[in-house]
């Protein structure tokens, strides 16, 4: 039972870390980087407008907020594979299916460009489980 418990523990440490880390790039990337963007999002609805405006947004925008996405999957990865007493990997990877799922339910909530939905599936189970391959053997 404790080990259950620590590795739903190592998984959910994982996942905050992630979001934190994303949610803190994609911050700098609407207040910093782009500003004019996340100006021009506040007050979109309707789920066409808000598509017109991703296909209106700058491709570097996007590589930000993918760039986000890998670090916050790489840098949870390599939290829950931290705390997990054993199978490091497998709870790296268990999280990088979590965030998989996170990002298609945002993907199908603000819908992106084709090419965003393919990379962005694309990348966060490799860099969860790059993450869990830099934690040291026990």
């Amino acid at each position: 039972m404790r080990s259950a418990l620590r590795s739903l523990a190592a998984v959910l440490a994982g996942f905050i870390t992630a979001s934190i880390v994303m949610m803190l790039v994609e911050s700098i990337n609407g207040r910093v980087l782009y500003p004019g963007l996340a100006k021009a999002a506040e007050g979109v609805k309707d789920r066409e407008a808000m598509r017109a405006l991703f296909a209106a947004a700058p491709v570097g925008a996007l590589l930000v907020v993918i760039g986000g996405w890998t670090l916050g999957s790489f840098i949870g990865g390599w939290v829950a594979a931290r705390l997990a007493g054993r199978a490091t990997t497998g709870h790296a990877l268990v999280l990088g299916v979590l965030l998989m799922l996170a990002g298609l339910a945002n993907n199908l909530m603000l819908p992106p460009p084709l090419w965003f939905w393919i990379v962005s599936m694309v990348v966060f189970l490799p860099a969860a489980y790059a993450g869990a391959r830099l934690v040291p053997a026990r």
